[in-house]
């Protein structure tokens, strides 16, 4: 197991750090999610509804 686990960031956050976490695990560019959860956002209002789900499910990151 790679010892990689899907948190919430702290260091990389705008608003909850679902984004950031969701980035840091993918390895993508943070930006690239959020622009990710904008149009599904705009395009039927399912971002608003899976940005809430994964902000209740997702633990916070332990601080350093």
């Amino acid at each position: 197991m790679s010892g990689k686990r899907l948190m919430r960031s702290r260091k990389d956050s705008m608003i909850a750090g679902v984004c950031g976490g969701l980035a840091e695990y993918f390895s993508l560019d943070p930006v690239l999610v959020r622009i990710a959860f904008a149009i599904f956002t705009l395009g039927g209002g399912s971002g608003i509804f899976i940005y809430l789900l994964l902000l209740v499910l997702m633990p916070l990151e332990p601080s350093a």
